[in-house]
């Protein structure tokens, strides 16, 4: 068994996600889904980043470090999209990781953006559409790649298509067929490291 933090995606934490959640805590795991928009859930990827960028948005960072605060160390982070900068950031960041899955986003280990070395010992896996204009089309995907090439166990997983939340069944970008290979995919991983 694995605990496992899941950061919802820009649209906030949708039916999708936790749908997804669910599916992980039926499989036998503990599964944390913090709300870093406060019951605020968006229909388009437009509409929830005008809302989190905006004047009222939330500052992620610390609501992240609020939800994980009083959980154990030892922590499974996982994120989709943006929420993917908060699993990485955590994973990375505080100390006691089990692992990360990274859906949808990868943050290089150098440069502006980065949040450090990638920590020994701490599995990892990431998840995109090939095509996907936000994963492969801003840099993304270059980051996952680097990531593979330097941190021993990490894993990239690429679907075909170019959908961007592809695994929320709650959206129309959802893709049941790819969504059913990342679920047992991660699945698989989760069984790993728990």
């Amino acid at each position: 068994m694995a605990e496992i933090v899941l950061f919802h995606h820009v649209c906030g934490l949708t039916s999708g996600v936790r749908a997804l959640a669910e599916d992980w805590r039926t499989a036998g795991h503990v599964v944390h889904t913090p709300d870093l928009y406060g019951g605020r859930v968006f229909d388009t990827i437009e509409a929830g980043a005008a809302f989190a960028h905006g004047p009222d948005g939330p500052d992620q960072d610390a609501l992240a470090d609020a939800a994980v605060a009083g959980l154990s160390a030892r922590l499974v982070y996982c994120g989709i999209s943006a929420g993917g900068m908060q699993a990485q950031r955590l994973a990375q960041t505080r100390p006691g990781a089990a692992a990360a899955v990274l859906l949808e986003c990868c943050i290089p280990l150098t440069g502006e953006w980065a949040f450090g070395p990638w920590p020994d010992g701490v599995p990892v896996q990431i998840h995109g559409m090939e095509a996907d204009a936000f994963f492969a089309g801003e840099g993304d995907l270059d980051a996952a790649r680097e990531i593979v090439a330097t941190v021993p166990d990490a894993e990239l997983f690429l679907y075909p298509g170019d959908g961007h939340l592809f695994e929320d069944r709650s959206l129309p970008s959802y893709d049941a067929e790819a969504a059913a290979l990342l679920n047992v995919r991660i699945l698989e991983f989760l069984d790993q490291v728990g």
